[in-house]
């Protein structure tokens, strides 16, 4: 959550830096890379929100919590993410066919000020990313400034030399088109964890082997695997085991939960277990 707050004040800096710069030089461009930090800025607290209210306990209401509050955020920082992307790579091929000329040594003083920024905003929050969904939106959102302050340092500077018009908008294309796979990324694993989909580095059929393999057990019915967050993994399943005495039970019992949580990171679990005969008697007609 520090390292959020960083990201932000850093961001906050490059938002004042870019719009007195903007105003000074008359640069549009410039004002409208501010606005774009502003949009950075907006998701970024977004991100914030959702960390504090993921971390807030159950109730009696909402069982599981607010864990799904980093899932939701994160899909809404994606959707955020594709439309700004989206608009950049559009202007990018319509200024390909219609280049228009790129500010000065102003233009390339502030873009390697915000480079800078950017960058370090970027590697702060690199280290947490990878762990959660939701900071990893926002780590995408400052990656994306910096790529951009990078496009432009390396496009004012090729121009300086070539002269050539396009280069500006050639290098926002192939920015974004690598920013869109990360998107697509994104957006794709949060629709993932809202359908209560298996976890992507999950395999079902390992898990149900897995289970099968432990002595005594008949059969895994009515599995279910899904998760809440990066981190929150749940099971549950039906057991059908040979009749055994309740305190085998128990340890087959506990030897499932613990090849669970140290074999597949599952650590809530909800397990039914009951014998052959029993099994019968249940009749469960939506095991799958």
């Amino acid at each position: 959550m520090k390292r959020l707050i960083i990201a932000i004040g850093l961001n906050v800096l490059i938002i004042i830096f870019e719009v007195t710069f903007g105003f000074l030089t008359g640069s549009l461009a410039l004002l409208a890379d501010a606005l774009h930090n502003i949009t950075d800025i907006g998701s970024m607290i977004l991100s914030l929100w959702g960390m504090k209210v993921a971390a807030r306990p159950s109730t009696t209401r909402k069982t599981y919590g607010y864990k799904r509050a980093e899932i939701i955020i994160a899909f809404v920082n994606g959707g955020v993410l594709l439309a700004v992307a989206g608009f950049i790579l559009i202007e990018s091929v319509q200024r390909l066919f219609s280049p228009t000329e790129v500010a000065g040594i102003q233009m390339l003083i502030v873009a390697a000020v915000a480079l800078l920024g950017n960058g370090l905003a970027t590697y702060i929050l690199e280290k947490e990313a990878h762990g959660n969904l939701n900071l990893k939106s926002a780590w995408i959102h400052s990656l994306q400034d910096a790529l951009f302050s990078l496009g432009v340092i390396v496009g004012a500077i090729m121009l300086t030399f070539t002269g050539w018009q396009w280069i500006d908008p050639a290098i926002s294309i192939v920015l974004s088109l690598f920013l869109l796979k990360e998107i697509f990324a994104i957006l794709s694993e949060s629709v993932h964890m809202l359908l209560d989909s298996v976890p992507s580095d999950l395999d079902f059929e390992e898990v149900k082997t897995a289970l099968l393999s432990l002595e005594h057990m008949e059969s895994v019915d009515d599995l279910h695997i899904w998760q809440t967050g990066s981190h929150d993994r749940f099971l549950s399943a039906h057991l059908t085991v040979t009749d055994t005495d309740g305190q085998e039970r128990m340890r087959l019992l506990m030897k499932a939960k613990s090849l669970l949580l140290e074999h597949f990171r599952i650590g809530h679990t909800t397990l039914q277990m009951v014998t052959t005969e029993e099994a019968k008697a249940l009749e469960c007609e939506h095991c799958n």
